[in-house]
Formats: C-alpha cells, structure tokens, sequence
C-alpha cells in the first residue's frame, strides 16, 4: 500500500474535494440557489467530506484518522439524502443527480475500502 506524506495526495480525498466543487456549481442554479437553507446545508455537508479527511490525516493517529474518515462517509451520505430532495424539488436534472449519485457510491466504495485497509494494518 502507497504511503502518503499528505492528504492532498489521497485518492478518496481528491475525489471528495471534487464532488463538493460539482456540488457547489450544481447549487448555483436559479432555482437552487433561491433555496439558501438547503444550498447551505448541502455545501457545507459536502466540504465536511474532504476536511474531515484532511484533518483526520493530520490529526496523525490511525485511530483517529479512522473515526475522521467515518465521519466523511457519514457526511457523504447526508449528501445523498440531500440530492434526492434537490432533485424532487426540481432544483437538478436527472442526469445531474445521477453523475453526482454515482460520484457518491464510488467514494462510498473507495472510503470503505480505504478504512478497511488502515484497520487491518493496525489490527482493530
């Protein structure tokens, strides 16, 4: 398994950090943006994705680097939810939500694989 001197290099954070740029240009729609609740809850719940990977890489702890990256895949979800009723609202077409969906999965799959792989080499 690599190892990564910083986050800016960790594939799930890199994917992270451009699902939520996607996320804040989708918000940016006419009738999205008029919903400020809503557009503040879905870009701060997907920039909480990326920084808390940051921070758990530098918190320097595996541990707590697992407890971080939880706490994405958590937020990450949030962002699912969120997409839907973005959707249903009309405020995105269908191919949007489905690029971004698809996004989501993939960085679902790739945090869960990442923790996977951090666990085993620390035994938990």
């Amino acid at each position: 398994m690599a190892v990564y001197k910083k986050f800016e290099d960790l594939p799930v954070w890199i994917l992270a950090k451009d699902l939520a740029v996607k996320i804040y240009q989708v918000s940016k729609g006419e009738k999205f943006r008029k919903d400020y609740a809503l557009v503040d809850q879905i870009r701060r719940a997907s920039i909480s994705i990326s920084s808390n990977i940051a921070e758990g890489f530098e918190r320097g702890s595996k541990k707590e680097f697992i407890q971080f990256l939880y706490i994405a895949k958590g937020s990450l979800g949030e962002v699912r939810s969120q997409l839907q009723v973005c959707f249903e609202l009309g405020y995105m077409n269908e191919q949007n939500l489905k690029t971004l969906l698809l996004q989501s999965y993939d960085l679902s799959n790739q945090l869960g694989a990442f923790i996977s792989s951090i666990k085993k080499r620390i035994r938990i």
